[in-house]
């Protein structure tokens, strides 16, 4: 028991140590160490980690300090669980750089989540799955999921790691990008929303978490919705400034200002440009290197507006305050500068409508969803 008790507190001592925030004095007393607190451990088995079970080799006492480590990670980004059966002895507060609100920074494993919330339960047991599947993930998968309450938390978590630099760093990132998701009930829905159409409409994406952890078009379309939080409650520089650095990161450029609905697919994203009175609506699929550019240097509404379930392919380009309507698909490399009737198919350079002006050729269904690039090619004239 006292070996145990002192290489936990070990542990607990080096962790402390590299944080620089300030910490309040904790209670005597703690829960005693057993298997029932640490349901996993960094991926690990847990019976090596019990009160009457020391840490006898050497490689188990490695994979303690690679958690303690990791869980120091995520508790000083100030996204560690508040529910955790540890939370009442180790639960300290640090006042953030960017926001005024302090964060609760509970020094604790995340054991339980949010069993309401059945998507984050499905990319907590896919995340799971995975670090059993293959340990080398195992710390990454603990720190960047596992160790969070909340999809809101996981994800502010790992933008504020994909996103920080020498002077945007991650704890202040992270304690803004929670804070503004916590709060706006509209980037909740849309945070689920997004991530449920990647997994319907993508083949290459195998899980949940997959998507979350690996697909930089929804991390981008993530990092804008909080950027528009802020432009729209006034804070324009720290927006722009998150634009900047989401364009240096992820090769997406997406004015903070722009409008963009639910359930929307940006498709591998690299290259892709919309401007600041852009618009697109709900179910909307795009690939990479499309732009929604303006034209000329003139002011005002001037950028396209995309109805829902639009699909846009590959280095498509739309320029000025065109219409694409509902259910329309634009063509891979087509360049679109009038507006386009709902359901229809535009391709080419300029961009021609599939059938004709007079009798277009209409589709049936969202071609958002379907993904299907090559409807009525029998009718495509070279």
């Amino acid at each position: 028991m006292a070996s145990t008790l002192g290489t936990s507190t070990a542990l607990a001592s080096e962790t402390v140590a590299s944080s620089s925030l300030h910490r309040q004095a904790t209670p005597t007393s703690a829960p005693p160490l057993t298997s029932s607190f640490l349901p996993a451990f960094n991926g690990c088995t847990t019976t090596s980690f019990t009160a009457a079970s020391p840490l006898r080799s050497s490689q188990h006492r490695s994979a303690a300090i690679r958690c303690s480590l990791t869980n120091g990670a995520a508790r000083r980004a100030g996204s560690m669980d508040e529910s955790s059966p540890f939370a009442p002895f180790f639960q300290h507060v640090f006042q953030s750089d960017i926001s005024s609100r302090p964060i609760m920074v509970p020094d604790a494993f995340e054991t339980v989540p949010n069993v309401q919330d059945e998507l984050w339960y499905t990319i907590r047991e896919e995340a799971r799955q995975d670090s059993e599947a293959e340990p080398a993930l195992a710390s990454y998968l603990y720190s960047t999921v596992l160790a969070h309450r909340s999809l809101e938390r996981s994800m502010a978590f790992h933008l504020a790691n994909k996103l920080q630099s020498p002077t945007l760093l991650s704890t202040q990132l992270c304690s803004l990008f929670t804070d503004v998701m916590l709060r706006s009930p509209e980037v909740q829905e849309a945070l689920r929303a997004d991530l449920r159409a990647i997994y319907t409409r993508d083949p290459a994406c195998r899980s949940y978490s997959h998507a979350m952890l690996n697909f930089k078009g929804y991390q981008a379309l993530q990092a804008y919705r909080i950027g528009h939080r802020l432009w729209l409650e006034g804070r324009q520089g720290l927006a722009m400034a998150l634009q900047s650095r989401v364009s240096e990161v992820f090769h997406v450029d997406i004015h903070p200002a722009a409008k963009i609905g639910n359930g929307v697919l940006f498709d591998h994203a690299t290259g892709l440009v919309v401007g600041e009175t852009a618009t697109i609506g709900n179910n909307v699929s795009i690939l990479h290197h499309v732009t929604l550019g303006g034209t000329g240097k003139s002011s005002g509404d001037r950028h396209p507006k995309v109805g829902d379930g639009v699909l846009i392919g590959a280095g498509a380009t739309l320029l000025g305050p065109i219409k694409i309507g509902e259910g329309a698909k634009v063509g891979a490399g087509s360049v679109v500068l009038l507006d386009v009737p709902p359901r229809a198919t535009v391709v080419g350079i300029p961009g021609r409508l599939v059938g004709g002006k007079e009798k277009p050729a209409m589709l049936t269904v969202n071609p958002s969803e379907t993904m299907d690039h090559t409807s009525f090619i029998l009718d495509y004239t070279i």
